[in-house]
Parts: structure tokens; C-alpha cells; sequence
């Protein structure tokens, strides 16, 4: 930037045809208005203009270099334009990492009306993504993560619970505890990247009663899940946000109620830097007006949960396990 200021400078010099001059116009002293023309002959090892106390002229090679940086300045001036309109009227591709079934997807069209000029990018999966490396503009994620290169922002809070259908139900009897989970057909969600099932987090429920729970069906899909348990194969473990419907018409019951733990935050995160793109921040801004708002944190060490509860996009180097609570991204 200081050889752009000195190229200003020079130009402004020519065009008002002194020092004087052009130091009025550049708000600098006469003084400092010589200094930096003499840098930038002492840079370019070239005498640009001849100079006495009275008069001044351009050499040749000051003429050629004075139409060059007319250009320059120019082209300049038009990326900074550009960048201010960017700035001001969000536009451009948006490339969003999230669950195969998110929370927020009900909300995409919205936004794409809400801001026609922004292409939203969305990639649906379950697995472990590095946000930096992958070059995601935003990842919608809940649980864990200790990434310094992230930021984060809390969008809204969400729980799990055991769900079954009500034939189900009339078949097999109703949990009155935990305990009588054992002996229920229970669906579970296995972790794509460790193979781990996801611990159903129930209170008094230890994760030794867990393990001994039967294995009717497995699988690595929320919406299989749910359909599984709507046709009656057994107990469910699934986020109410996802089956609030279901529970509003009846084809699935809610279990266990006092006994659910878990309420968990939905995040957005974005690579931390000094500047954040404008058409992150209405994303982002929209999200939270939609669902809920939260605070805006770095990830070193924040609360996050990343893909199977593990760190998020682990710094290099770090020894971050990828095993844990089930990813998703956006939440479970």
C-alpha cells in the first residue's frame, strides 16, 4: 500500500504540476510530498521528473511511468468500487456443509428468495469435513470442537428423545424407565467413521445398560431411522425437531420424557480471520433470526460437536479422536 500512496502522490504532483500543490490535494505537508517522490525514484532507480525551485518537467521515462499509473490507480479505484458493492449487496456462491437431515434446511428457500444474487452450494453429508481444507464458506454443526482456525455462532438449541409408533406400543408394552429399555427392539444409528453406535442419552441410564441393548436394526441414516420406527420395529433415539410432526399426528410416540438430558446447540462456523464475508453474515444472521440466536465465540475449546464428537476440523498436529456422539453436521 505505501508504493500505491507514492504512486498517488506522483500522479497528484503531475496533474497540479508542484509540491505545493499536490500536497494540498493529498492532505500531506510539501515536505512529505518531496520525501515520497524521492523514495520512489530512489525504488525505481529513475529520475522521473527534473525539478528546481521554480519549475518542474517530466523525463521520458516519468511521462511512460505517469500514463502506466493512471491505469493502475484506476483499475484500483474500480476493484475497491466492486469490493464495496460486493459488500453492500451480498452475491456470490456460498458453499454450506450440512446434515443429510438438517435443521435448517426447511429455511434454504427462504433465504435463496430473500437473496437472489447469492448461489448457495449445499453439501449434505454426515462425515467428517475439515472446514478449512475443504474450503467451506459455513458448516452448521452441534457438539464439540477445539479449532482456533474456526469461529462459531450458537443458532439454537435442540433435544433427543426415545420415539416408537403406536403399534408398536400395543405389541410390546410402554418404558416406564430406562432399565426397561432391554427389553425392546431399538433402533440405532451407527457412526460412518468409528463404527460406534450413538449412546442414547437418558438419565440414571449408564452407558454399560447401553451396550446391552438389543440390535433390531442399524444404520447410518436419521430418515431410515424414523421410518423404521414409524412401521414398528422398535424404540428410536431421534432429535424432537425431526419428529415433531410425527408427534403432532401420532404415528410416533414420545417415551421417556423425564429422562432425556440432552439439549444440545446447533452452531455455525466459519473460518476465523479479521473479515467476514458479507453473504456468511446474512446467512448466518438469517439462521439465527429463523431459529434462535447465540453468541458469537472462537472455537478454541468451544462447545461444539463436531462429526461423532469429534473436534472439528482438529488443528494440524492436534490429537483429536473422530470418535464420540454422532455428527451432524447440523444437529442430530
Amino acid at each position: 500500500m505505501a508504493q500505491l500512496d507514492n504512486l498517488d502522490i506522483f500522479v497528484q504532483v503531475v496533474k497540479s504540476g508542484s509540491f505545493v500543490a499536490a500536497a494540498r490535494v493529498t492532505g500531506l505537508s510539501p515536505s512529505a510530498v518531496s520525501k515520497a517522490m524521492t523514495r520512489l525514484e530512489q525504488h525505481l532507480a529513475t529520475r522521473l521528473m527534473n525539478r528546481n525551485t521554480r519549475s518542474m518537467a517530466l523525463t521520458t521515462e516519468g511521462m511512460r511511468f505517469y500514463e502506466r499509473c493512471i491505469g493502475i490507480l484506476n483499475a484500483v479505484e474500480e476493484a475497491k468500487n466492486e469490493l464495496l458493492q460486493t459488500n453492500h449487496a451480498p452475491s456470490g456462491t456460498l458453499r454450506i456443509s450440512l446434515a443429510q437431515e438438517s435443521q435448517a434446511f426447511p429455511w434454504m428457500t427462504a433465504f435463496a428468495v430473500k437473496y437472489p444474487d447469492i448461489v448457495l452450494d449445499l453439501d449434505f453429508s454426515d462425515r467428517l469435513v475439515d472446514v478449512i481444507e475443504e474450503g467451506y464458506d459455513v458448516a452448521l454443526r452441534s457438539g464439540h470442537v477445539a479449532d482456533s482456525r474456526l469461529m462459531a455462532r450458537k443458532i439454537t438449541t435442540f433435544s433427543s428423545s426415545v420415539v416408537a409408533s403406536p403399534a408398536y406400543l400395543k405389541r410390546a408394552g410402554t418404558p416406564e424407565t430406562p432399565a426397561d429399555l432391554a427389553s425392546h427392539g431399538c433402533v440405532h444409528y451407527r457412526f460412518p467413521h468409528s463404527g460406534k453406535l450413538e449412546l442414547w442419552q437418558l438419565k440414571t441410564f449408564s452407558p454399560a445398560q447401553f451396550a446391552a441393548l438389543p440390535l433390531t436394526m442399524v444404520c447410518n441414516n436419521m430418515h431410515a431411522r424414523r421410518d423404521f420406527a414409524r412401521k414398528g420395529l422398535g424404540l428410536a433415539w431421534l432429535p424432537d425437531y425431526y419428529v415433531q410432526e410425527d408427534l403432532r399426528r401420532g404415528s410416533l410416540v414420545g417415551l421417556l420424557e423425564g429422562f432425556s438430558e440432552r439439549c444440545e446447540p446447533l452452531w455455525a462456523l466459519w473460518p476465523a480471520g479479521p473479515f467476514m464475508p458479507l453473504k456468511s453474515r446474512v446467512f448466518i444472521d438469517f439462521l439465527c433470526e429463523s431459529l434462535g440466536d447465540g453468541a458469537t465465540v472462537g472455537c478454541e475449546g468451544a462447545r461444539v460437536r463436531g462429526c461423532e464428537g469429534a473436534a472439528l476440523a482438529p488443528m494440524k498436529g492436534s490429537s483429536a479422536s473422530p470418535e464420540g456422539r454422532r455428527n451432524t453436521n447440523v444437529p442430530r
